[in-house]
Parts: C-alpha cells; structure tokens; sequence
C-alpha cells in the first residue's frame, strides 16, 4: 500500500514539473513574440493556454482523490503544496497570455520609439521562475529562499519602466495606446515573478513544514538578517 502510494506521489510530482515547463516555455514564447514582433507566435501561446489551464484541473482532481488516503504529514504537505504551486502555474500562463495578446496587438503597430528594460524584466521573472522550479524538483529550501528576495529587483524595474512610459504618454499623447500595452506586458511579468515567490515559499513549506508566507517578503528576512516567526507545521 505505501510504495502504491509513493508510486502515485511521485506522478503527482511528474505531472507537476510537465504544467510547470509548460508555464515557463509559454512565458519564453510570449517574450520572444513581443520582442520579435511575431503575430503568429503570439496567436500560438495563447492557444497553448488552455493546456496549461487542462493541468490545473487535472492536478486538482488527484489531489482530491489522494487526500482521501489520509497520507503522513509529510506526503499531505505535497499534495496539498501541489493545488496551490498548480494554481500559481495556471496563473502564470494567464499572464503570458496576456502577453501574447498585446504582443499580437503590438505587431500591428508601429514599433514604439522608446528605450525600455523590458528584456531585462523579462529574464529576471524567467530566471525566478526557473529556480523556484529547481527549487521543487529538487526539494531545496535554501536555493527557495534565495529566490524571494529577487522579487524586490523586479519591483524595482518594473517601476522604472513604469515611470518612463508615464512621461512618454504625457510628452507623446499620440503613443498612448502603444504605451497602454507595454504598461501591461510590464505588469504581467511582474506579476510572474510574484508567483515564482509563492512557489518559493510553497517549496519551504514544503520542505521544512514552516508557513513564511505573511513575513518572507520583508526586507529584514530577505536579506537573511532574521528568521521569520513563521508557523510551523508538526510533522
């Protein structure tokens, strides 16, 4: 009976890690569509989606089914982390839809005469998500930890890209719906990396059974100055 159920962890697992590199790979494509200017391959990502959107209900409905096995604490925090990082996932790719979207609109347009650090916004959410995702497969709470304060710097470039389409807008009032675009493609993959820390702190709960998620995010924890009071969870 425990090796059947391991047996089934470990698929849970698998198909995990399958939603998660579709995520990521829908997040690479829409980037590569904003930037190339490529209206089909924005067309592509957000038919994609609704594979990514298959996974979570999928995930949902084993995770139902092994609760009802009344697994040890320690395979109960997997499957219960599973829902919540599968609900971050399918909100991933809500984010690079919204990407391709305005990528395809882009596409139709004049190309914006603006510097913006989109790219570099762009690889800082991806590198997140890629080493939260590390993070899980490998069960490392350290290298999860690692991960949440990154989110600062993203917040940071995120704002400065923010500020300059602002005064672009107010300097150019005939680019503001180009800038309108930029402004949520901006924001989309912020919010990307806001779910590449919950899957972090999902990946220590996990791990170490401690719910940092009401105090990871202070500048004091994240610069490893403290430890948070965090909840922790018998094993």
């Amino acid at each position: 009976m425990e090796k059947h159920l391991e047996m089934e962890l470990d698929r849970l697992r698998q198909q995990l890690l399958l939603m998660a590199s579709h995520a990521e790979n829908a997040v690479s494509l829409a980037l590569q569509a904003l930037l190339r200017r490529d209206h089909e391959l924005a067309l592509q990502v957000k038919d994609n989606d609704r594979i990514i959107d298959q996974f979570e209900v999928e995930i949902d409905t084993e995770v139902m089914r092994l609760l009802t096995k009344a697994p040890l604490a320690t395979d109960l925090r997997l499957v219960t982390v599973a829902m919540k990082i599968s609900q971050n996932f399918e909100r991933i790719g809500d984010e690079a839809s919204k990407i391709a979207k305005r990528a395809r609109d882009l596409s139709l347009e004049p190309p914006l005469k603006l510097q913006l650090d989109l790219p570099r916004l762009g690889n800082l959410a991806l590198d997140m998500l890629k080493a939260a995702l590390d993070a899980f497969s490998q069960r490392d709470p350290a290298a999860a930890r690692a991960v949440i304060p990154r989110d600062r710097e993203v917040n940071a470039v995120n704002h400065e890209i923010h500020a300059a389409l602002v005064k672009h807008m107010i300097e150019s009032p005939d680019h503001i719906n180009r800038c309108l675009h930029w402004l949520v493609v901006a924001k989309s993959l912020e919010r990307i990396a806001d779910h590449a820390t919950n899957v972090a702190e999902y990946v220590i709960y996990f791990c170490e059974a401690r719910d940092i998620r009401l105090t990871s995010r202070s500048p004091q924890i994240a610069a490893g100055w403290e430890t948070p009071p965090a909840t922790t969870i018998t094993r």
